[in-house]
């Protein structure tokens, strides 16, 4: 992200206590800046408005989320309020709220309380610990009037499974926001036949507010074309950090690769580009055929620094891709491969770009005679994704015109692979193999899917609820 995220804060009161309980209107003031204070973070803004006692503040503090553009509202319930104060607010800024429901502590000390012995301080006292009285109001206006809205119950300190929850939806809303405009380029056609991949690409822009740059391969064979000598061999010099290049690779599929490497990163920067989906089959134009034979090495490590790259002209998956590179778990391209019935596994890989950067150990360097349903030869990549928790996400587009996301998780464990220079994993998920194809499958997603390392569903369900899709947990 060029920008960070933004997220709009307020409390809520009702002006009416003020004079009746001294020092409740600065209580409260100090909770929400606590509040403030925990969501601040690298890559935020928080916009926080204070605490919204009246409906004319309601309407100020609107005004003022909608001009700072934010991405997110988190509202502090702190105490009883009219929701005559809340809604003009959200109605305003147009973006999801996240109620937070937080008492101060986790119980009154009733003995200290009823021990004051002046019921107006005790009602004062009261007062600053009842958040949870005008949540259902809220709620309800919410549901009326159509605002999204997740809530959080709990204490503000000593609390760390609330706080777990709102970096959670911290975390999501920062993907959602980085996805708005990330660039992604479209370089090519689709793989012929493969209807389950075309993809309605306007419907990738309104639901994720992605921008589409439609590329030629024409300018990338240009662009290969001038690469100088010097920058072929720092290349190659960072192909052997990178990888471990196996002995058998030919030196000049090496050279090509690294030529189409460096031409690969000035496309990106020429473009500003976030993520990549690509395929051609170059028949006809020598030029063209070398320059995608050789892509493979180039498009791996693009993948590995956050600019995903998915073959086959993948849209779909190369949104699940970034998606899972945001919330930083990685985003490989992967489809089933085989299954494993002796040790209840679901072998899954792909050819082409690998996310180097999740890989058990370092990623192979093999060379190839074909590339298989492609054209051409040359050298590609040989991973496992990290032995531990995984996490696959399917970007998928149903009947009815809408996108959803479909998400399972799993453990790469270790065990033999093929090795046939791609990626390839051993996944097994706690519904059994067998049982796990069949869920996944009956959604009806795309042959294609993301893995990311670590267990994120729920976050993955966040950024759902927030984008206004449905999210499925395959279990």
């Amino acid at each position: 992200m060029t920008t960070p995220l933004k997220i709009g804060l307020f409390g809520i009161g009702l002006d009416a206590y003020w004079p009746q309980f001294a020092g409740l209107k600065e209580r409260l003031e100090g909770y929400v800046g606590r509040v403030a204070d925990k969501l601040a973070r690298t890559g935020v803004e928080v916009v926080n408005v204070g605490l919204v006692d009246n409906p004319d503040r309601a309407y100020a503090a609107g005004r003022e989320f909608r001009r700072a553009d934010v991405d997110v509202i988190f509202l502090h319930v702190t105490t009883y309020a009219l929701s005559s104060t809340v809604l003009p607010v959200v109605l305003r800024a147009k973006v999801p709220v996240i109620i937070l429901n937080l008492q101060p502590t986790a119980a009154i000390d009733y003995a200290s309380f009823n021990a004051m012995g002046d019921r107006t301080r005790m009602t004062g006292e009261w007062l600053a610990h009842c958040s949870a009285c005008p949540v259902p109001e809220i709620a309800n206006v919410f549901k009326r009037a159509g605002v999204r809205f997740h809530q959080i119950t709990g204490t503000l300190e000593d609390d760390p499974s609330c706080w777990r929850e709102v970096d959670a939806w911290v975390e999501a809303a920062r993907v959602g926001a980085a996805m708005y405009g990330n660039r992604l380029g479209l370089m090519g056609h689709y793989y012929g036949g493969m209807l389950d991949i075309y993809s309605d690409t306007t419907l990738q822009c309104t639901t994720f507010g992605t921008h589409l740059e439609l590329l030629e391969v024409d300018e990338l064979s240009a662009l290969r074309r001038a690469v100088k000598e010097g920058d072929i061999n720092a290349k190659l010099a960072e192909f052997q950090t990178a990888f471990d290049v196996q002995s058998d690779c030919p030196a000049e599929d090496l050279r090509e690769a690294a030529r189409t490497s460096v031409a690969l990163d000035q496309l990106v920067a020429q473009y500003r580009l976030g993520s990549l989906a690509y395929f051609y089959k170059g028949t006809g134009v020598p030029e063209n055929e070398a320059t995608i034979a050789s892509i493979i090495l180039g498009t791996s490590l693009l993948t590995a620094r956050g600019i995903p790259v998915a073959g086959e002209y993948e849209v779909k998956n190369v949104q699940a891709m970034k998606i899972m590179d945001l919330f930083g778990v990685g985003g490989s391209f992967t489809e089933y491969y085989a299954m494993d019935f002796k040790d209840d596994v679901v072998l899954m890989g792909h050819d082409g770009p690998g996310h180097i950067a999740i890989a058990q150990g370092k990623t192979k360097v093999r060379p190839l005679e074909v590339y298989h349903g492609k054209v051409g030869r040359g050298v590609s990549v040989e991973m496992a994704v990290k032995h531990g928790p995984v996490t696959l996400l399917s970007v998928i587009e149903t009947a009815a015109g809408k996108l959803a996301l479909l998400c399972a998780e799993a453990e790469s464990v270790p065990g033999p692979i093929m090795e046939i220079g791609n990626t390839n994993s051993r996944y097994r998920f706690a519904c059994g193999a067998r049982e796990f194809v069949t869920r996944w499958n009956q959604h009806g997603p795309a042959h294609h899917c993301a893995v990311g390392v670590g267990h994120i569903t729920d976050k993955l369900a966040k950024l759902g609820a927030l984008l206004n899709l449905e999210t499925i947990r395959v279990v």
